[in-house]
């Protein structure tokens, strides 16, 4: 082929925290690495847009057993104990070693222990993009990758993308891959979120691969309007008001969002953060201070002033759903393919629930390093033959259409005719049986007219597959929704409010031309749910 053409032991596709910790375990392993991401490593993503709280709990009995029981009824008793565990063990040596190791400048409190709960996102990913690079890992920015390879036994054996900035495509031959693409927020807007398209979803479903929770899909951030920083746990000491200033009765951040939402339908809804008092004001402050800006150019005091609101949707990056893990080292239904971050499905360690902030961040260190890890261990257990495999291309949608192509910017009609089905709270977020067999109806017929005629050449490549991901992503979505006839976690049905204890499994889904779905029993019930 034509353009870059490398070879590697381990390809980490993604950027932000969950791939540049696979890539630098897969390094200290002793694996060559390659990193690809779509923008430029350490700064592209949620993370590196903002700060993020951390699941980070010293192994005190007491705090790890609270930390562990704190979310299992919010997410409908699908977590698992055990992963759990291992997510607070792993996290915790993580963020030591990033103070360490990685000499990270956690704040001090009143009696100068640092403080290791939270991390500014710019600042954590330029050190771990500094220690990906000095541990070995090549990193590819401005690279997206565009498909999977495989090899004659059906295992991933590396990827092809296209170089932006050099204006080319690119193949890595690898041992085995790591996705660490992110979740999906269908370009709604969410700051950090227009590289999460559901890409890493997309290509581990054309290789066979199975998803996992995606019926836990429907979260939506709060943002001041017209903004795009959507930091909804600060809302927590908010009052909520009509247009016309009365207060908003059952609004919330946390357990009246749909009241919320369903206002929005028809008038607008302000905020103040009138409940927080002087010393929280100030933490917030040191903990968040990009919330602020927005705030501080247009001269808005938001703990004394009244601002519009809305709702942004954060689709996979806030909920749970995502490629399904089989076994501790994140590997997947696929050999050679591994998973880690908001591309996996984080099921096992917050049931149905979103992981926010501080879980997702916890999960993402965690699961990069058992990613990084087990794909090291299976390239180098190859006897390094990943040059010499005959490769074959997986990708379908967007890039080898079955009849004659369309225009060539036909991925915005298709973003547009998924971003309609998606993005209105009356269709997502206030789920009834009814819109969503009708929105996943008009979904199937825009897979059908994507995989048949969508096909993007030179850098509108890399917008036609993100395009076919969000509407893979959404049918998954949907599809799993009407699989699950209940109410749990944040899968909430308007027809089935209640929760059903003969439902207390997983909704398991994959296909790409047939979209199915399947339950799977939790592996260790938990008592408390008894």
């Amino acid at each position: 082929m034509t353009g870059l053409d490398l070879t590697t032991d381990v390809l980490v596709v993604g950027g932000g925290p969950a791939a540049t910790w696979a890539a630098l375990k897969s390094a200290q392993a002793g694996a060559d690495v390659v990193l690809a991401d779509k923008g430029y490593c350490g700064t592209s993503g949620a993370t590196a847009s903002g700060g993020t709280g951390v699941w980070y709990v010293p192994p005190d009995p007491v705090a790890r057993e609270a930390a562990m029981t704190s979310r299992e009824k919010l997410g409908g008793y699908l977590d698992d104990r055990r992963w759990k565990e291992r997510v607070l063990d792993q996290t915790y040596a993580g963020m030591n070693e990033l103070a360490a190791a990685g000499r990270y400048p956690f704040p001090t409190g009143p009696d100068g222990t640092q403080l290791r709960n939270g991390l500014q996102g710019p600042e954590y990913m330029r050190r771990m993009r500094i220690r990906v690079q000095r541990a070995g890992a090549r990193v590819l920015d401005h690279s997206p990758v565009t498909e999977l390879l495989t090899d004659p036994s059906g295992a991933v054996a590396g990827a092809r993308g296209y170089r932006r900035q050099a204006g080319e495509a690119y193949r890595v031959r690898a041992g085995a891959v790591v996705l660490a693409t992110g979740g999906c927020a269908f370009l709604s807007g969410a700051l950090g979120c227009n590289v999460n398209t559901g890409d890493g979803a997309l290509f581990a479903a054309e290789t066979g691969a199975e998803l996992s929770g995606m019926e836990f899909s429907n979260a939506y951030g709060i943002a001041p309007e017209g903004t795009s920083v959507t930091k909804t746990a600060f809302y927590s000491f908010a009052t909520f008001y009509h247009e016309d200033g009365t207060v908003l009765e059952g609004a919330a951040s946390q357990g009246g969002r749909s009241v919320i939402a369903r206002a929005l339908l028809h008038e607008k809804v302000y905020c103040r953060l009138d409940r927080a008092d002087a010393s929280a004001r100030r933490g917030m402050r040191l903990a968040q201070p990009n919330f602020f800006l927005t705030f501080d150019r247009l001269g808005i005091d938001p703990f004394t002033d009244r601002f519009a609101i809305t709702l942004l949707a954060e689709g996979t990056v806030r909920g749970t759903g995502g490629i399904r893990l089989t076994d501790d080292d994140c590997s997947t239904t696929v050999p050679g393919l591994y998973a880690a971050g908001d591309a996996a499905t984080r099921e096992l360690i917050c049931g149905g629930f979103t992981g926010g902030g501080s879980h997702n961040a916890a999960w993402a260190i965690s699961s990069g390093i058992w990613a990084g890890q087990g794909a090291a261990r299976y390239a180098l257990s190859s006897g390094r033959r990943a040059g010499t495999r005959r490769l074959t291309p997986t990708g379908g949608a967007g890039l080898r259409p079955t009849r004659t192509p369309g225009p060539a910017a036909a991925h915005r009609e298709v973003i547009a005719a998924v971003q309609a089905e998606i993005l209105p709270y009356e269709k997502n977020y206030l789920r009834h049986g009814t819109t969503l067999t009708a929105s996943l109806t008009a979904l199937d017929a825009t897979w059908d007219e994507a995989r048949s005629a969508l096909r993007g050449t030179g850098p509108d490549v890399v917008r036609a597959r993100e395009a076919a991901a969000m509407t893979a992503h959404a049918r998954w979505m949907y599809a799993s929704a009407l699989a699950r006839t209940e109410s749990r976690g944040m899968a909430r049905r308007l027809d089935f409010p209640d929760q059903d204890p003969g439902q207390r499994h997983r909704i398991v889904s994959g296909g790409l031309d047939e979209v199915w779905t399947r339950a799977e029993p939790v592996a260790a019930l938990l008592e408390a749910a008894s």
